[in-house]
């Protein structure tokens, strides 16, 4: 009887056993997801998916980027994980760590999809440029305003309260604009603009030592992005300026990673803008030379700089 009893005992134990090895089997197995990365910072990135749930991916050394190329997506080609920028539509399959985080082994998204994302950053940024120059306009309309009610000060004191007033909000508006720079979800810590010759893609040795003082400030932080875009002039044709842009784009961004050690997930998908954002006319040689460009800038997403005591010291 008691041998039956511990025969008994032994199967319950092993059946046990073998019930928790399968449920941590299925709890390890990979789960893939759909939807839209609305934030990255640093080797994480936030995606919204179809049902409107957030996910937090991991991004890891072995995590496989491709873009599925061809009619049927049959084709695949081997990304950097600069190209998972926010508003990419995109797949993951990884499996969930401790922290509740998505460990990607692989992220898969077309080119029309990657295209769309970086259309939607740079109108994004037109945007913040243009309410920019619309707020200098603004000011210089207060400080005509804040000189008409200087002069009328000594005759109206409520004129004297009103203006104290407007200096005070302006005040508040400099120290606002010189914080938050001109992206909506980064703060801008350093700015570098890089300039060409024409029909020329080298960078000159003169900006590496500007390029890697930009590093050093962004990698005082936690979560620092890198962000490149290359212009041209539009002297010449489109396709060609194009490329020259991208390549531009392409020789800075190497120099950043290979001197400055920037990891790759640190980096944005450099943007090659072409012939767009003149900042110069193109009609003077000056005008020309100032569109040959590359602007770099050192980010720190918001969300991130909010969990750190106080705020960084960002470029006016």
């Amino acid at each position: 009887m008691n041998r039956g009893r511990c025969k008994g005992i032994e199967c319950v134990v092993i059946l046990s056993l073998a019930t928790l090895l399968l449920c941590g089997v299925a709890a390890a197995q990979s789960q893939k997801i759909q939807g839209n990365i609305i934030s990255r910072a640093g080797n994480t990135m936030t995606m919204t998916t179809s049902d409107g749930s957030k996910v937090v991916v991991a991004l890891t050394d072995n995590t496989d980027v491709q873009q599925l190329e061809g009619k049927f997506k049959a084709r695949k080609k081997e990304m950097s994980m600069a190209a998972l920028i926010p508003g990419l539509a995109c797949q993951v399959q990884g499996t969930y760590n401790a922290q509740n985080q998505l460990v990607a082994d692989w992220v898969r998204f077309t080119g029309e999809d990657l295209e769309q994302a970086q259309s939607a950053q740079a109108a994004v940024h037109a945007t913040a440029v243009a309410a920019a120059k619309n707020q200098a306009e603004l000011q210089q309309q207060a400080d005509a305003l804040a000189a008409q009610n200087a002069a009328l000060k000594a005759q109206q004191q409520a004129l004297d309260k009103q203006q104290a007033e407007i200096a005070a909000n302006k005040a508040q508006i400099a120290a606002t604009s010189a914080r938050f720079g001109e992206l909506d979800d980064y703060y801008i810590l350093d700015e570098v603009t890089v300039l060409f010759g024409n029909g020329q893609t080298k960078v000159d040795p003169k900006y590496t030592q500007p390029l890697m003082d930009l590093v050093a400030k962004a990698k005082e932080y936690n979560g620092y992005n890198i962000q490149v875009k290359g212009y041209a002039s539009s002297v010449g044709s489109a396709a060609l300026n194009q490329q020259l842009s991208e390549e531009r784009a392409a020789n800075v961004s190497n120099i950043i990673v290979q001197q400055g050690h920037v990891p790759l997930t640190a980096m944005l998908a450099p943007g090659a803008m072409g012939e767009s954002r003149q900042v110069g006319t193109d009609k003077t040689e000056q005008g020309q030379a100032e569109n040959r460009r590359v602007v770099v800038q050192a980010l720190l997403n918001k969300g991130i700089a909010g969990t750190m005591q106080g705020l960084p010291e960002t470029k006016k």
